[in-house]
């Protein structure tokens, strides 16, 4: 408990963290710390209850440096699969759902990450397949079938089943299942990305960047990343990660890192970039973890890791 209080005693507003550490459910996950008797370590906060305390409080010891950075998305990816695995009945099921779930997308994306944290949109993609392999692989036992069995027919009768779900993440499933002689002869048709429902409004994207330029009333984080949006097509995941090394001062000039070479920015935009390095929005860092001490140039919850 005491690296969990100098971890709390940290916070430049003592207020805050009072106020915190009053609520009720903080207190159950602090005596249940208390009662563990046991060091302060990961493994310990995942025997508590899920929820947000336990990942807020998580947040704050590994910004104060109590605990080591983890990956939290895919950690909660990893538990998420390994739940949806035991709760396949079917032992037949199981093991390809296993092997689609695992060895399909859980490895890769391993592998592509080489060390970076996962963002919120890998871990939802993920979820979205093995979803659906895994309501597919529920349809057809429900039916008295499995992959082996099920014929074009009867696949044609789950996608025309009103109550069907993630029809291209079933159909990226059904063709690993065929190249992997799980199923044989099916056939998914090719379901279509409808694109946008309207096209580029252009003044309607520049009356918003003129806005974004010229208005104080706007917080510089949101006048920054809209820009970065608007005008410079960054996605909203790779604007999140953007840390503070990431803006280039030399001279009167200022860079931006958005990808392998970095952009000259012109002025207002650079004013405001600068503006933003150098204050940064500390007031929604909450308990131990000081705006100063984290390296995001758009610093969110929970301390130390992008939105």
């Amino acid at each position: 408990m005491t690296a969990l209080h100098v971890a709390l005693a940290g916070h430049g507003r003592p207020d805050t963290t009072l106020a915190w550490l009053a609520r009720p459910q903080v207190t159950t996950v602090l005596r249940g710390i208390a009662t563990a008797c046991r060091p302060l370590t990961h493994d310990l906060l995942d025997t508590l209850p899920h929820g947000k305390t336990v990942a807020h409080l998580r947040a704050v010891l590994a910004a104060a440096g109590v605990l080591p950075a983890r990956d939290e998305h895919l950690t909660r990816l990893e538990r998420w699969i390994n739940h949806q695995l035991q709760a396949s009945t079917d032992p037949d099921h199981r093991r390809i759902l296993h092997g689609y779930a695992i060895w399909h997308h859980l490895r890769p994306l391993r592998t592509r990450l080489r060390g970076a944290p996962t963002t919120r949109l890998q871990a939802v993609n993920v979820r979205s397949h093995v979803t659906a392999a895994a309501d597919f692989l529920n349809w057809l036992h429900a039916h008295g079938l499995t992959l082996a069995t099920c014929t074009q027919a009867d696949l044609e009768s789950q996608i025309t089943d009103p109550h069907s779900t993630y029809p291209r993440e079933t159909s990226h499933f059904v063709r690993w299942s065929v190249t992997h002689r799980h199923a044989h002869d099916l056939t998914y048709p090719a379901v279509a990305w409808p694109g946008p429902t309207t096209a580029l409004d252009t003044e309607r994207r520049w009356a918003l960047a003129r806005r974004l330029l010229h208005d104080d009333t706007i917080p510089v984080a949101d006048r920054v990343a809209g820009l970065l949006l608007l005008l410079y097509a960054q996605r909203p995941a790779a604007i999140c990660r953007l840390t503070t090394a990431h803006v280039i001062r030399s001279g009167d000039r200022t860079r931006i890192q958005c990808g392998s070479k970095p952009i000259a920015l012109p002025e207002p935009v650079a004013g405001l970039v600068r503006d933003l390095a150098t204050t940064r929005d500390r007031g929604r860092i909450k308990n131990g973890a000081p705006g100063a001490n984290t390296p995001w140039l758009f610093p969110r919850y929970p301390p130390r890791h992008p939105p």
